[in-house]
């Protein structure tokens, strides 16, 4: 019996060493495969959100236009190619597993550890603050804290949902300390951002007694005329936005970098943060 056993674990090593060097030769095979394929097709496809102003949304002309609609074309130009979007759903693009749908992500995503089990996070590219937003008619949501036990929307899958739920972990360099100061809210998630401050202009507890977002979504809704007022001057958190990439391509990845770095140090980010924030978000 002991031989038997030994017999078949020896077995067994042998096929998983075998298996083993198959594997490893499929992952050096698969080894900058997105990044040729980019190259050879000359076009970058970038997912993005279509109703994410001032980041991303669509025109009068149906034309996606916004900060990292700018900033994905920056990158295309950089690397040589065209830049071709699409607009999958904001939870399809953070569960990875892209199979070549799109190249790279550029949706102002926060590198957080959940999400990099799935994604590559090359380069931050700006920081902006989270904030909470009320009715203009609202008067008993004078802090953060008085959100507590209230119905707050947020997009779905986003940082915003995390940090109600107490989970937010983000995973980058020089992130400053937050805080949890929203106990016990009632979450209510959207397709996107946009789609809960959309509930909260009907009027202030008809659906949503605050909204949880980007301050550059929620100056840009409030310039279009949405009924809302901002909780608080402070931020609950300030988030790192960052390219994300589907797991596997070191050479994509580089390249990236390399373009976000050059990009930051010639001026063209700080002049795409000036033209659609008003000021510089990417220092």
């Amino acid at each position: 019996m002991k031989f038997f056993r030994k017999t078949i674990v020896s077995g067994i090593a042998g096929i998983a060493g075998v298996t083993g060097l198959i594997l490893a030769s499929a992952t050096s095979a698969l080894a900058g495969e997105t990044l040729d394929r980019v190259m050879d097709k000359g076009t970058l496809v970038i997912s993005t959100d279509a109703e994410y102003p001032p980041q991303s949304s669509l025109n009068a002309d149906n034309e996606l236009v916004g900060f990292d609609v700018d900033v994905g074309r920056a990158i295309a130009e950089y690397m040589g190619v065209k830049a071709e979007f699409v607009t999958p759903g904001w939870d399809v693009i953070t569960a990875g597993r892209w199979a070549g749908r799109w190249d790279m992500s550029v949706g102002s995503m926060t590198p957080t550890k959940k999400r990099a089990e799935a994604l590559d996070f090359p380069a931050i590219y700006y920081f902006t603050p989270a904030a909470l937003v009320v009715h203009e008619k609202n008067t008993s949501i004078l802090s953060t804290k008085d959100a507590s036990g209230r119905k707050v929307g947020v997009g779905v899958s986003t940082t915003y949902e995390s940090y109600l739920n107490k989970s937010l972990v983000i995973d980058a360099e020089d992130v400053p300390e937050f805080s949890y100061v929203i106990d016990d809210a009632d979450i209510r998630t959207y397709d996107t951002d946009l789609l809960a401050l959309d509930e909260l202009r009907l009027g202030d507890g008809v659906r949503l007694d605050a909204a949880f977002t980007a301050l550059p979504t929620i100056l840009e809704a409030k310039k279009k005329g949405y009924p809302i007022k901002i909780v608080g001057p402070e931020a609950l958190f300030m988030e790192p936005l960052a390219i994300a990439t589907d797991k596997g391509d070191a050479e994509l990845n580089a390249k990236i970098k390399e373009a976000v770095d050059a990009l930051r140090a010639n001026g063209t980010l700080s002049q795409i943060s000036e033209k659609w924030y008003g000021g510089d978000l990417t220092q």
